[in-house]
């Protein structure tokens, strides 16, 4: 199974290509980003830069399954919105490429990674880079190891049912 692997954002997005080839092996294909959109760039111009990324990435790797971070609510609400219209760009462009969709709520990937669901990203992207091999890379973002941390919670999650 193919698993595009999406922690989104409107500034930053993490994108990665999980696959697992047997119940117990993964491996990260040689896809992993975090997509940026600049500050300046007008709103609408983002989402479509975003949109199009996804849209490259599926055409690149054939996943069968967007793997996504449902919305978490903070403090700030319109930082909030401006996440749920990313994530429905990057959810419209996984339908028109034909995958299914599985969300997964910050507290769900971190039990699934850690079995703590109040784990720090610290130990998240630690677990992480002990349940697959990741390319070398001069500096990675924690938007990088979120969605890596995504795409192995959906697999985990397959495997059990």
């Amino acid at each position: 199974m193919r698993i595009l692997a999406v922690d989104p954002g409107f500034e930053r997005v993490g994108i990665a290509v999980v696959e697992t080839t047997s119940r117990e092996r993964m491996h990260l294909l040689a896809y992993s980003e975090c997509f940026r959109t600049p500050k300046e760039q007008p709103f609408p111009e983002r989402l479509a830069a975003i949109g199009k990324e996804i849209e490259r990435v599926i055409g690149a790797y054939a996943p069968e399954i967007l793997a996504i971070e449902a919305l978490y609510f903070n403090t700030n609400k319109k930082t909030a919105l401006r996440v749920a219209e990313a994530r429905g760009v990057i959810i419209r462009e996984a339908e028109r490429g034909g995958l299914k969709v599985s969300e997964y709520t910050p507290p769900q990937v971190k039990i699934a990674l850690t079995g703590y669901g109040r784990a720090s990203k610290a130990q998240v992207a630690a677990m992480v880079e002990q349940l697959i091999r990741i390319p070398e890379k001069k500096a990675r973002l924690d938007d990088e190891f979120d969605a890596i941390a995504i795409g192995l919670t959906h697999a985990a999650h397959n495997q059990r049912g």
